[in-house]
């Protein structure tokens, strides 16, 4: 049901990539993807030094407390977190995000503007560097995506470049722990993502799973080395439902679990409308930056709260 792709085919078969890619995102929304260009030794690096940080005592992460900035910079714990808004559940994953990083004297941030604020750090050695190298590599993926995708809706390759080039892009780092078997218990809730799309990188342990339009609830498979790519709401919404957002969930792992996603947001001003020749437009036009805010709301939002 999710197509396995290889990057190495955008450059040596691009047509075949392309028509490939294009099915993908019009039917599961979903799609594997081996062969990046993003070295194995970084993302092994990565995965080391968030397995350190989620080992510090509460107390440490608490500093870094995802509450204490409007940015959505730092650490969330268990229960913080709702993906499934129509239910009672809460998330019991813990999550540490970086977003676009920036310095404390740049102009957006000291005017407040949203989603531009400054990363918070632990004080662990070697830990800001790697996440930056490997957010800067992610991203540079999936502006390259996007070359695919606007080849594949007849645009020139380039359409997107602009739309991306200081985006709302976050990444995030996630832990879950052994589910313990409690009535209810959900590691993520099910949701589709907000943004463009999503780039995933798993350990392998079972969890994920995906619900195609009609269908029933299916594990998402693990190839070593591959992303797990999905469709996002505002991609869809930009090609006006051409492309689909598919619903997914975590189910609590038997084990502990750990993944690195790195959500492709298009840059806060960018108007979010049908592109050409995607015909009759079903929504109307949005700022990014105001669109992803619609849905942090709802997902940080105590249960109850209206």
């Amino acid at each position: 049901m999710i197509p396995l792709l290889d990057w190495q085919d955008f450059e040596t078969n691009r047509d075949a990539f392309v028509s490939a890619i294009g099915a993908a995102c019009r039917g599961p929304g979903f799609f594997l993807l081996k062969n990046p260009p993003v070295p194995a030794d970084l993302r092994a690096e990565v995965f080391r030094q968030a397995d350190t940080f989620f080992a510090l005592p509460a107390q440490e992460k608490t500093k870094l407390d995802i509450r204490k900035t409007p940015h959505y910079r730092g650490w969330a714990a268990q229960g913080v977190e709702s993906l499934d808004d129509s239910t009672a559940q809460v998330d019991l994953k813990e999550s540490f995000n970086i977003g676009y990083d920036l310095a404390a004297h740049d102009p957006r941030v000291l005017a407040g503007e949203p989603f531009r604020g400054v990363n918070v750090w632990p004080d662990l050695p070697g830990f800001r560097q790697t996440m930056l190298t490997y957010f800067d590599a992610a991203l540079d993926l999936g502006r390259q995506i996007h070359r695919a995708f606007a080849a594949d809706l007849g645009l020139a390759e380039d359409s997107f470049a602009k739309a991306f080039d200081e985006p709302l892009a976050a990444m995030r780092l996630l832990h879950y722990p052994p589910g313990t078997g409690a009535d209810n218990e959900i590691g993520a809730g099910a949701h589709t993502d907000y943004g463009a799309i999503t780039l995933l990188m798993t350990d392998g342990e079972p969890g994920l799973q995906v619900k195609p339009r009609g269908g029933d609830w299916q594990d998402v498979p693990h190839v070593d080395g591959a992303y797990i790519v999905n469709i996002g709401d505002c991609l869809m919404r930009w090609t006006n439902d051409i492309y689909m957002s598919t619903p997914h969930r975590v189910l609590p792992p038997k084990r502990q679990r750990r993944s690195v996603a790195f959500f492709v947001e298009a840059n806060p001003d960018t108007i979010i409308q049908a592109l050409p020749g995607t015909g009759a437009a079903k929504y109307p036009p949005i700022r990014a930056a105001d669109y992803l805010q619609s849905r942090l709301d709802a997902t940080y939002a105590p249960k109850g709260a209206t």
